[in-house]
C-alpha cells in the first residue's frame, strides 16, 4: 500500500512539474508578446507625433496663402479677412409661414374641411 501511495505521489509530483513547465514557457511568451505589442506603440506613437509634426508644417498660415494665389484660376479661393465674419444676431431666421396649410387634401388635390 505505502508503494502504490508513493507512486501516485510521484505521479502527482511529476504531473504538477509539467504543469509548471507550460505555465513558465506560457508566461514567458505572454511576456514576449506584451513587450512587442509595447514596442508598437512606442512606434505608433511616435509615427503620429511625425505626422502632427508634417501636419502643421503643411498647414502654416503663409504656404496655405501661397498655394491659394499660385492656384487662384483653378480654386478662386480669398484670404478670410474679419469682416467676413458676422455676429449670430445679424444671420437671417425665414419667418413663420402664414400661409401655413390647416385642411386636409384629398388625393385629387381638392381641399376637404377639415372636421
Amino acid at each position: 500500500m505505502k508503494s502504490l501511495a508513493f507512486a501516485l505521489i510521484a505521479f502527482a509530483v511529476m504531473g504538477l512539474a509539467t504543469w509548471a513547465y507550460h505555465q513558465n514557457y506560457q508566461t514567458q511568451a505572454a511576456l514576449k508578446e506584451t513587450e512587442l505589442v509595447q514596442r508598437d506603440i512606442a512606434r505608433l506613437r511616435e509615427r503620429v507625433s511625425v505626422l502632427r509634426a508634417e501636419w502643421a508644417y503643411l498647414n502654416r498660415p503663409e504656404r496655405l496663402r501661397d498655394l491659394a494665389d499660385l492656384n487662384f484660376d483653378r480654386l478662386g479661393l480669398f484670404a478670410l479677412a474679419p469682416e467676413q465674419f458676422g455676429a449670430v444676431a445679424e444671420v437671417p431666421h425665414p419667418g413663420l409661414m402664414s400661409d401655413a396649410v390647416t385642411g386636409v387634401f384629398d388625393v385629387r388635390g381638392n381641399l376637404e374641411e377639415a372636421e
